[in-house]
């Protein structure tokens, strides 16, 4: 056989062998964590693109730091342990040493939210993540990431958070008991976060949008939380910029008490809170009971207001809901300017004019 002919023939093969070899080398794996197992171990091990299974309960306090990895509960339960693991899940602005149960962490600053490095493409989905002395599920500096049908039951903090975050998914999850709130989205200028179909009860907040811009919430109910949804602006900076349209915002009657040390007023009985906030769209929602059973500050099913440090709302548009059997359905204490109420079906409001 001519060389030059034996050459490309030798060539052909390696390359034939390599071929599989390579395309496996790029193919996701798969990681099972079962009972007993460790999650943080698979994490650790764990390379972009892979994906996580995990079965039974465990208890263990699990940091996220590699880009585009997936956890994936099968039933599975996360508890704090007895002794956390000294990660980044303990809450490092926290002396008492508060721990969330999965975090999702970029590189960069807590106490200034300034992020030097994002982890990308995370997704954490179907646990049942309890009990822990701070949040649930905890992202900081993160872009792209997916929760998706987990459930939140008491947490002392945020069920769901997400700070100095960009783009991230919360999808139908359930979040209840939280001492902040079910769901957060917060320090986060660029946030374009979007919240579908989850539900948040039993919290002080339902939903809560603070210093961050940008986002759409669709089909979620906030029920039975001393305040449905809060946009807070000027406390420490902007918050808007958001749609909030088809969701079911009712029946928040739950009383909180105020808290000298947070410098925080009682609430109950509000639907939509925007205090200070920019630019929020608030369309085709359903926004009913929102009545207090206990002391509060303000009431109402919407309730548009200077926020605590003078800054007053402005752009907001209340357009086509229906608001009904709130304490007072509509309320606005018309300061800012392009606030818009327009084409809602309600029965009173403060100033009086405000339905229709």
């Amino acid at each position: 056989m001519p060389r030059s002919i034996a050459v490309a023939l030798a060539a052909l093969l390696l390359m034939l062998v390599a071929g599989p070899a390579s395309a496996q080398a790029k193919r996701k794996r798969f990681e099972f964590v079962g009972p007993g197992g460790s999650i943080q171990a698979a994490v650790d091990a764990a390379r972009p693109g892979d994906k996580i299974l995990v079965k039974g309960v465990h208890r263990e306090n699990v940091a996220i730091t590699t880009n585009g990895i997936s956890l994936r509960g099968l039933g599975a339960v996360l508890r704090p342990p007895a002794t956390p693991a000294q990660n980044a899940c303990v809450d490092p602005s926290d002396p008492s040493g508060s721990i969330n149960g999965f975090c999702v962490l970029g590189e960069g600053n807590f106490d200034t939210g300034e992020v030097t490095r994002e982890v990308r493409n995370v997704t954490v989905s179907g646990f049942r993540i309890r009990g822990f002395s701070a949040s649930g599920i905890f992202a900081f500096g993160a872009h792209n990431a997916t929760f998706e049908g987990n459930v939140a039951k008491d947490n002392a903090e945020y069920g769901l958070a997400a700070f100095s975050s960009t783009g991230t998914r919360f999808l139908f999850n359930r979040a209840s008991g939280s001492g902040e709130a079910g769901i957060y989205v917060g320090d986060s200028p660029k946030a374009d976060a979007l919240l579908w179909g989850n539900e948040t009860s039993d919290n002080l907040f339902g939903i809560f949008v603070r210093n961050a811009l940008g986002g759409k919430a669709v089909l979620n109910a906030s029920h039975d939380n001393c305040l449905g949804v809060l946009v807070l602006g000027d406390a420490p900076g902007p918050a808007g910029d958001f749609r909030f349209i088809a969701n079911r915002v009712s029946n928040n009657t739950k009383a909180c008490p105020g808290n000298e040390e947070e410098m925080s007023d009682p609430v109950s009985g509000v639907g939509f809170a925007l205090s200070g906030a920019t630019g929020v769209n608030i369309l085709g929602n359903r926004i009913t009971g929102n009545v207090p059973s206990g002391e509060s500050l303000f009431s109402g099913g919407v309730v548009v207001a200077k926020g605590d440090g003078g800054t007053a709302p402005t752009d907001n548009r209340v357009r086509g809901n229906v608001i009904l059997r709130n304490q007072t359905d509509l309320v606005w204490d018309e300061s800012g300017t392009g606030n818009v109420f327009r084409r809602n079906l309600c029965r009173t409001s403060t100033p009086a004019g405000l339905c229709g």
